[in-house]
């Protein structure tokens, strides 16, 4: 096991990895913007040390500066939690150049699950379906050509990148010029890569992700499905394990077939594999993220195996101590991320400080955050302040659990999105799992 970890991000994944590490006996370093000073990852770490300016680019998305910090405090391993520096194969590279452990799968891996064109080449190669798609569009003409041979509507997508940006959605051929345009520019500007392909638009569907934990030796085993439709402009907003709709012959090929991609991917450590479900109970490969998730949370309820633990072991080189059919998938839980915007003023982003603070409590709530009383929220970092987790026997009662525990929680001075989380949960479409992607009362 690694005795010092230094942890390359910030707010509450850090938090949460550097709880990990405390109760498995590792030292950790933190790294911080000048905005981050007061912030709590800050605190609670062994060691912490300014690596630059507030905005990102500046200081965690700066790989020298977070290489010096590692080699100056003698890290034997960095955890770059998820989004900055997470899925950046040129890092894991520089990382072990230079001797330093990159908890994560092996640059190569990143790059080619990365590179969106060639995932689908590869899980068509290992038989994971795929949805009807192009390869990679040279010019609009080229892509008119495709959009004829696949037919509409579909998906222009950025081969590079997430988060929603670079996709545009066609629905007729007048519309395709324009969007191949646009999206080419949003990918440029966005992923330093324009490339794009196409894909078929299968609607409605829900987006289902599932969990992939694999170490050095060849052992993968998947932690089951998440349900993430609950979206706004491609951006989660709730999500919960299992997925109520999916019945449990289709669970166990969805798991078999999850597998199978680790194995054609090479993957080593904490990855995903997200599928569109749709209403004819198919299920087609969109992509894998190759780092960990912001809604582990709701795996580690179901299965009592803790991701960010596992995550670290498999990368010192730690053998898997279970397998596939010892995984006991138990109760539901369900997670709401907390962001500091306003949901009735389009999703404004707000900021400030957080004047009073009450966190809900009793049997299996969780608030993964890194805010306290008295915190000013900086304004140069993604809106999510906080996950609310919660878990219990059926469904049913979690969804009360969790209309309970957003009713309890008090954040005064920022304004946020619980009581629109609430409403959500009571809506009819979510009560019976049949909300899917498409829903606009999610934005």
């Amino acid at each position: 096991m690694f005795s010092k970890i230094l942890i390359a991000n910030r707010g509450e994944i850090a938090i949460r990895i550097i709880r990990a590490c405390r109760e498995m006996g590792v030292s950790t370093v933190a790294v911080f913007s000048e905005a981050d000073r007061e912030s709590l990852h800050v605190n609670l770490a062994d060691e912490s040390y300014c690596i630059g300016g507030a905005l990102s680019k500046d200081s965690y998305l700066n790989m020298d500066a977070v290489l010096s910090v590692a080699k100056a405090t003698k890290s034997e391993a960095i955890h770059p939690g998820y989004g900055f520096l997470s899925e950046n194969p040129g890092f894991a590279k520089l990382c072990a150049q230079n001797g330093i452990v990159f908890i994560g799968p092996e640059a190569a891996v990143i790059e080619k699950m990365g590179d969106k064109d060639k995932a689908r080449r590869t899980m068509q190669k290992a038989g994971v379906p795929v949805i009807p798609g192009s390869g990679l569009l040279k010019d609009a003409q080229h892509a008119a050509a495709e959009a004829q041979r696949i037919g509409y509507p579909l998906l222009i997508k950025a081969r590079s990148g997430g988060g929603g940006r670079g996709i545009r959605l066609v629905k007729s051929p007048g519309e395709l010029e324009s969007n191949f345009d646009q999206a080419v520019a949003e990918a440029a500007a966005s992923f330093g890569d324009g490339a794009v392909y196409m894909e078929k638009y299968l609607h409605p569907v829900k987006h289902i992700e599932m969990q992939l934990l694999a170490d050095n030796y060849g052992n993968i085993v998947c932690l089951g499905e998440r349900d993430c439709s609950t979206q706004r402009n491609n951006q989660k907003l709730i999500e919960e394990s299992p997925a109520a709709i999916i019945p449990d012959d289709t669970r166990n090929k969805m798991i078999e077939t999850s597998v199978k991609a680790g194995a054609a991917a090479g993957y080593t450590g904490v990855g995903t594999i997200e599928y569109i479900y749709d209403e004819a109970g198919d299920f087609y490969f969109i992509e894998m993220n190759t780092r960990l998730q912001v809604e582990h949370p709701v795996t580690e309820m179901v299965t009592l195996i803790d991701i960010v633990k596992w995550q670290i072991r498999t990368a010192a080189g730690m053998k898997l101590d279970f397998a596939q059919e010892e995984i006991d998938f138990k109760g539901h839980a369900i997670e709401c991320r907390i962001n500091a915007e306003d949901p009735y003023s389009g999703f404004k982003p707000a900021g400030g400080t957080i004047e009073m603070l009450h966190v809900p409590n009793g049997p299996w709530v969780r608030f993964d955050s890194a805010i306290y009383q008295g915190y000013t929220i900086p304004p140069y970092y993604d809106s999510m302040i906080g996950k609310l987790i919660v878990y219990a026997k059926t469904r049913d009662e979690a969804i009360r659990k969790m209309k309970a525990a957003l009713c309890e929680l008090i954040i005064e001075g920022v304004t946020h999105n619980a009581s629109y989380q609430a409403e959500a949960l009571s809506s009819e479409k979510f009560i019976d799992s049949t909300y899917t992607t498409e829903d606009r009362y999610f934005g």
